[in-house]
């Protein structure tokens, strides 16, 4: 069963790059994405998980705790990181998952089996401190995943989850902001300050301290 918005995400534990660990343990009160790949060593996935290492310190600073996946086995996982470490200049420090018996992979429902009946698609889940899952992406093995995307996701949510407002199309962390329907103006002003009405449904206002 696939996960929906707003959905408990499934605990496990699992054997990992790192040792075993309790998902909701490792996350403890930090956000999360979790993100799978088809295989190691698989070209793709090198430049996406040494994007991940790069962006440390941009997930730090976010309270965010990134954990990969795949299927191969935890000695592949090590030798890989080796590669990814060599090739992309980082030095990751998150866990891979070995999901040899596809566990993991089933429970968040990451095999497709009409793109593959043995490995995982490159999904992604963000998921919050209450182990809510609040995005789900999902791209195909030939796409590598887009990490400013997914970072620039996570100021949106962790914004509009603080304020009551949401972010418009290309928003990026500084831009205006929407006003939701549920705030009249008068009280808008009161929250935001300045309101720029371009209709009575669609307002704009300055990001919260910014």
């Amino acid at each position: 069963m696939s996960l929906r918005l707003g959905d408990n995400a499934p605990n496990f534990t699992a054997v990992t790059s790192l040792g075993e660990l309790n998902f909701y343990e490792y996350l403890g009160d930090s956000w999360g994405v979790l993100f799978s790949h088809p295989a190691d060593f698989t070209p793709v996935c090198t430049t996406e998980l040494g994007r991940t290492a790069a962006l440390n310190e941009e997930f730090a600073k976010r309270n965010v705790k990134p954990i990969a996946i795949s299927v191969d086995d935890v000695k592949s996982h090590k030798e890989w990181i080796s590669d990814i470490n060599d090739t992309q200049n980082v030095s990751v420090q998150f866990p891979i998952i070995a999901d040899e018996d596809k566990k993991v992979s089933e429970l968040y429902d990451m095999i497709h089996p009409n793109a593959s009946e043995t490995v995982t698609v490159r999904s992604v889940f963000i998921i919050d401190p209450a182990k809510k899952v609040r995005l789900t992406l999902t791209y195909p093995a030939s796409t590598g995943r887009n990490f400013n995307e997914i970072i620039r996701v996570i100021d949106s949510l962790q914004l509009t989850d603080k304020h009551k407002l949401a972010t418009p199309v290309d928003w990026s962390n500084g831009d205006s902001c929407i006003v939701t329907p549920a705030v009249d103006t008068e009280k808008a002003k009161e929250l935001f300050g300045k309101v720029e009405v371009i209709r009575p449904y669609l307002r704009y206002v300055k990001q919260p301290n910014k």
